[in-house]
């Protein structure tokens, strides 16, 4: 049974009309106003899938543009066949523009490419639950992707990257410190300046409990002990995690 709503069968319907009428013009000014039309009659479904990336750092009008610039393209590049539907030559092709504004524009700190290809995949993969209805985990999406396990923490670790926490945040909920007296200590004002703007974008592509080791570690001034007691882990796990941030804050910083 068909579970296609009447909304979307009348615009299919008439997408396809329209389509048929196409064929039939004489002239390209004919054409050119039929093509209009079939993107205003789907400019609904433009609009639906970018409203689907919104709040992950980029803007959704910007999003809602590309959308609809895909969308023409679409319609302007469809050659309609018998048995071959417009929305499922659409769809993939705003997907696929949409994916590409964030890969291409979407970052404030640009990781590797395949980091970058990753991140969408992986948060997707990451938003549906398992056939048992339970939370996916890394392993889960690495088997579900084809890719490893590092791969999908990579791409985790890079979700921050689209936008930049403000430097001016406290470092916690009962601080007056803020994130950026927390990560410069210098006399220079100009220097730690500097510091600062380079710090940002880098700290906010880490992962909350990174920022937290981060600040226990270098700005607290705790042991590697103490920082394993807090957090449930052993003393040999914390020095892997700080070794596996400074990594990262260079990996990242080289991308740049």
């Amino acid at each position: 049974m068909s579970t296609e709503t009447p909304r979307r069968t009348r615009r299919r319907e008439e997408t396809t009309r329209l389509f048929a009428e196409i064929e039939q013009a004489t002239s390209d000014e004919e054409r050119d106003r039929l093509r209009d039309e079939v993107v205003v009659v789907n400019l609904e479904l433009a609009r639906t899938l970018a409203g689907r990336y919104r709040n992950r750092g980029v803007a959704v009008e910007d999003l809602e543009q590309v959308a609809s610039l895909a969308l023409v393209q679409a319609v302007r590049r469809f050659l309609p066949e018998p048995g071959r539907d417009f929305l499922s030559y659409a769809v993939p092709t705003i997907r696929g523009e949409l994916r590409k504004h964030f890969r291409d524009l979407g970052w404030i700190v640009r990781p590797p490419r395949r980091i970058q290809e990753n991140q969408s995949r992986v948060v997707a993969a990451f938003e549906h639950r398992t056939p048992e209805g339970e939370q996916r985990t890394a392993k889960d999406v690495a088997d579900l992707l084809g890719i490893s396990v590092e791969d999908v923490e990579e791409a985790m670790q890079a979700q921050g990257c689209f936008h930049a926490s403000s430097l001016d945040l406290p470092v916690g909920p009962d601080s007056t410190t803020t994130v950026a007296e927390s990560l410069v200590r210098s006399d220079d004002e100009t220097e730690a300046a500097e510091n600062r703007a380079t710090l940002e974008p880098m700290i906010a592509c880490l992962r909350e409990r990174d920022r937290l080791i981060l600040r226990m570690r270098y700005v607290e001034d705790w042991t590697q002990q103490e920082i394993a007691d807090a957090i449930g882990v052993t003393q040999m796990q914390v020095s892997r995690l700080l070794r596996r941030i400074l990594k990262d804050l260079r990996e990242l910083a080289a991308a740049s």
